[in-house]
């Protein structure tokens, strides 16, 4: 097999990938990564996959080995993007989602938008592991399209310290129930009546809200995969929010929301490129070993050419995440690539995840193996983020 990473390829063929994105020392930090995962997930993960949820001492101890503050910018960038890898590379795509969300996904609103008091009082808590934190921005009625957005936030005056009174319902929230901080979307001013359906986002904001405020309820939202994503439900009713809790300037959630969500998928993206890399090797594995009529499944020409158009594919996402990860880290990354990436890494998760159900037989199709919940993962993962069909519109429109 001549897929990377499977550990049976030559070294040089890996570095050869790698170039000219990574340097030697970012093989040292990948090696470091993967021990500190082996250590500190996945002896735990299936418990947590029972628990729906992260255990919060498991946080500081994520915290503790340095794995929630690699950098978000720079050079810096190219750490994360082995680590987002590698904890994709685990196998486990709740327990992905989770960190993902916690040091990527809803810290970068505080580092993108928040004042040096925000970022001072919310950041360290958060690379420790104190704090989780997450992203309330999807409702019920509006996901992908967020013209339809409900949620109010609103201005209990008119001076500069009046704050806000907070009222709607989130759904589809990552790190729901355990989160001490909310990074969450509201309308801060009603659209204009004669916006009408393209009222989209004006007079929106992002505001950042202590979980545990008087006037949250907070309920598991159990889906199908993403087990341990602790995914939930959020109702605000009546919370006061402290008008130092508006992240940037007022009205502007439009603005920060494309340039976040860039970066929010380019995350996903290469968290799923490793996801993708951990099926190929489980697939490969099995399809080398298991025998059928008394010759491995591999020696069928039909296996082995499934198989190759998926290593091919993998090669190519996984150099275009590098190279997306590379403009991102000189500032330069836009939303065409960022969607184009997102779509194609999530994409072949899920047809990696059903050759590899497909192979195993019934075997993969037992509840509780580790094929069943790759693939029940996968699908989510063309959800999330943005859906496959918004991607896909997006790329047109950015061509």
């Amino acid at each position: 097999m001549s897929t990377p990473l499977t550990g049976r390829q030559p070294a040089d063929r890996e570095l050869a990938l790698e170039f000219p994105f990574f340097r030697p020392d970012h093989d040292a930090f990948r090696a470091r990564v993967r021990e500190r995962l082996a250590a500190s997930v996945l002896p735990r993960a299936e418990a947590w996959e029972e628990r729906g949820a992260i255990a919060a001492d498991a946080w500081k101890e994520l915290g503790a080995a340095g794995l929630l503050e690699v950098g978000h910018t720079g050079e810096d960038f190219l750490r994360s993007a082995v680590l987002l890898e590698e904890l994709g590379a685990t196998g486990y795509a709740g327990i992905r989602a989770s960190i993902g969300v916690h040091a990527y996904m809803a810290l970068s609103y505080v580092l993108m938008f928040g004042s040096p008091e925000q970022q001072a009082a919310h950041v360290p808590p958060a690379h420790r592991g104190e704090r989780v934190t997450a992203l309330a921005i999807s409702e019920p009625d509006a996901g992908s399209d967020l013209r339809d957005l409900a949620t109010r936030a609103v201005p209990r005056g008119s001076g500069a310290d009046a704050g806000f009174v907070l009222d709607g319902h989130k759904s589809y929230v990552a790190n729901g129930t355990g989160a001490g901080l909310l990074v969450v979307l509201a309308r801060t001013r009603p659209p204009a009546p004669e916006a009408g359906a393209q009222r989209g986002l004006t007079g929106a904001s992002m505001l950042l809200v202590d979980a545990d405020s008087p006037g949250i309820t907070r309920r598991p939202q159990p889906m199908v995969g993403w087990r341990a994503a602790d995914i939930a439900e959020i109702t605000f009713e009546g919370v006061e929010v402290p008008a130092d809790a508006l992240l940037g300037r007022r009205d502007r959630a439009l603005m920060q929301l494309m340039r976040a969500l860039d970066f929010e998928r380019l995350v996903a993206g290469l968290l799923a490129v490793g996801g993708v890399r951990h099926t190929l090797d489980l697939l490969d594995g099995h399809v080398r070993a298991r025998r059928v009529k008394g010759v491995p499944l591999a020696s069928h020409q039909s296996v082995r050419h499934r198989l190759g158009e998926l290593y091919g594919e993998f090669d190519m996402v996984r150099r275009y995440a590098h190279h997306a990860a590379w403009l991102h880290a000189r500032g330069r990354l836009d939303t065409r690539t960022a969607s184009v990436l997102k779509l194609r890494s999530t994409e072949l998760a899920l047809s990696a995840a059903q050759a590899c159900a497909q192979y195993h037989g019934a075997q993969g199709y037992l509840e509780g193996s580790a094929v069943a919940r790759l693939h029940r993962d996968a699908t989510a993962g063309t959800i999330a983020a943005g859906a496959s069909e918004l991607m896909r519109d997006m790329i047109f429109e950015a061509s």
